[in-house]
């Protein structure tokens, strides 16, 4: 029998055996929600104009459990041909993300930054296929850097603060 306390792929295990090394994982992926209408078929498929596509996203996050955290990734998309509606999705697409030993300065950025970047092409997919499937060609969102919307969601908080107290100033 072996004594020693090994953290093998896990991490750091004190003497005490508290595990202390900083570890993510996703439990789960889910469809939350998802809708989509078609409101002017059959006559949208004999429109020649070329559709317009309009594509919306936002993401929230919060805590479920103890190192438990459910995001969620929301897309909508309409798509106009000249004054006829084609098609409307929305897509609620879901993760479980478990954060052990994460630095809180840390966790907001996973869940609002990386975490979207992971469950984006799971959505990608489903929207892609829903729209397909709804008679059009599939929807091929380009590939998002949540991380960087992320920041730039941060800086302009800054910006907008630092404007405000100089202000009252």
């Amino acid at each position: 029998m072996d004594d020693h306390n090994d953290a093998g792929a896990t991490g750091a295990v004190q003497g005490n055996g508290a595990d202390t090394a900083p570890s993510i994982g996703i439990l789960s992926q889910y469809v939350k929600d998802l809708s989509f209408e078609n409101p002017t078929s059959p006559a949208i498929y004999q429109n020649q104009t070329p559709p317009r596509v309009d594509v919306q996203f936002n993401i929230g996050a919060n805590q479920v459990g103890d190192d438990i955290h459910e995001v969620v990734l929301k897309i909508d998309v309409r798509s106009d041909a000249g004054d006829q509606v084609a098609f409307v999705v929305e897509l609620a697409y879901a993760g479980l993300f478990v954060l052990h030993n994460i630095p809180e300065d840390q966790v907001q950025p996973f869940l609002l930054g990386e975490a979207p970047r992971i469950l984006f092409p799971f959505a990608r997919r489903i929207l892609a296929d829903a729209v397909r499937d709804g008679g059009f060609a599939p929807l091929m969102l380009e590939p998002i850097d949540f991380n960087a919307l992320y920041f730039q969601q941060i800086q302009g908080q800054l910006a907008e603060a630092q404007s405000q107290d100089v202000g009252h100033a």
